[in-house]
């Protein structure tokens, strides 16, 4: 079975399951790897905060774990 990433997870462990998340945050302007946040703040909470939807970077991110 594929990980699976849900928008209630951080971005540290988002960014720990795979190096390739980084670069698909990055498309959404998230820099995340050196954020101060990254260890607290959930994907929904960092979406909602940059004005961003969070459906379309889950999609992204979960692509990369696409079978």
């Amino acid at each position: 079975m594929s990980p699976k990433i849900t928008k209630d997870m951080t971005f540290n462990e988002i960014l720990q399951m795979n190096p390739a998340t980084a670069q698909v945050l990055e498309k959404f302007n998230l820099g995340c790897v050196g954020c101060l946040g990254a260890p607290t703040e959930s994907l929904a909470h960092g979406a909602r905060a940059h004005g961003l939807d969070v459906e379309e970077i889950l999609a992204a991110l979960n692509a990369i774990f696409a079978d």
